[in-house]
């Protein structure tokens, strides 16, 4: 799907109320001499368009703002966390600096045009280019540099950088499978983002390459939270014949898978192994084998490849992919039958 490149012009605006063009000029010079509904409906549309944010644009086009935008769904969602702190290294050895903009929950309706919206509000007045992390939105209105983490498809019309997580899931199963486990339960993540997918054929493949049946009734579709995570993991601890391991999709999921474990007086690795896939923080303490996709890394090479497209720099490939890497600790252990 390709990205509209033609920026809202004033004569979008007045076409879309019904006016002149020189109502919709009044409007936004502050003039009371517009009737009030007419107003209203104009301000509406100049914020459904973005176009307030072009016109402050075109009056400062010849001037570097020296500013990108950060846009992300959650920062205080833990990947979040590990984006931002890459992202400001690469701001602390720039001359840029940095505004971010959040919808403040991945479950929040509407995303899509938050996202869109975001986009055009700083893209065309406030900063010279957008990082954009996991959007759902497939398609931006901008004239103005943006790169993305983690994006809805594998290689959209802009810039954008990609964990291997194919790659990775399958190493997290050859692991699980190489310790003898057979019946291995996986929590998928957002459906909407490629990650998630990816992550998801790995599983199944892994699964064919060694042989193994897959179980629909081992796969439960989660959100990459911990509270969805944790309702998965239930289910398919409750089923009749239970997964020796959990392949959880992230490791907020694979907190959930915790959480409920201990619910049920279940030992982690003794009872049910548990491996996960990010490496946030938090994972290190918990003792959780996961896969590493060097999210902060992420964040840097993002904002790196951004500032060179301000500057006007080549950047080369237009996709970035981060090798991912297993990471073992102590929530996985080689199966041993019940006897």
């Amino acid at each position: 799907m390709q990205r509209k490149k033609r920026a809202v012009t004033i004569q979008d605006v007045a076409k879309s109320a019904g006016v002149s063009i020189s109502t919709v000029s009044r409007v936004l010079n502050g003039k009371v001499d517009v009737a009030s509904d007419t107003q209203g409906r104009i301000l509406t549309i100049i914020d459904n368009l973005g176009y307030t944010t072009n016109l402050a644009a075109r009056s400062m086009r010849s001037q570097k703002k020296n500013l990108v935008g950060l846009i992300m769904p959650d920062i205080a969602y833990p990947f979040a966390i590990e984006v931002m702190k890459g992202v400001n290294r690469a701001i602390a050895e720039s001359e840029f600096d940095l505004l971010v903009y959040t919808t403040g929950d991945v479950r929040k309706s509407g995303r899509a045009s938050h996202e869109q919206k975001y986009v055009s509000l700083l893209n065309n007045s406030i900063t010279d280019g957008v990082i954009i992390v996991a959007p759902v939105a497939s398609e931006f209105s901008t004239d103005a540099p943006i790169v993305s983490i983690d994006p809805l498809m594998s290689n959209p019309d802009y810039p954008s950088v990609h964990a291997t997580n194919y790659q990775g899931a399958m190493d997290a199963m050859d692991y699980l499978i190489g310790l003898g486990h057979k019946r291995i339960g996986y929590i998928g993540g957002r459906a909407e983002l490629e990650s998630s997918n990816r992550r998801l054929k790995g599983y199944r493949d892994a699964l064919d390459k060694a042989g193994i049946s897959s179980d629909e009734k081992l796969i439960s579709y989660g959100d990459y939270t911990t509270e969805l995570g944790a309702q998965c993991a239930r289910e398919l601890l409750s089923l009749d014949r239970p997964p020796s391991a959990i392949f959880a999709s992230n490791d907020q999921t694979a907190m959930g898978v915790f959480q409920v474990a201990q619910e049920l007086g279940m030992r982690i690795p003794e009872d049910i192994s548990v491996m996960g896939f990010d490496n946030i923080t938090e994972s290190k303490y918990m003792g959780l084998t996961t896969v590493d996709q060097f999210i902060a890394e992420m964040g840097f090479v993002a904002t790196q490849t951004l500032i060179k497209l301000i500057n006007g720099e080549s950047i080369g490939e237009q996709t970035y992919r981060m090798q991912t890497q297993l990471v073992i600790r102590n929530s996985c252990r080689a199966f041993v039958e019940n006897v």
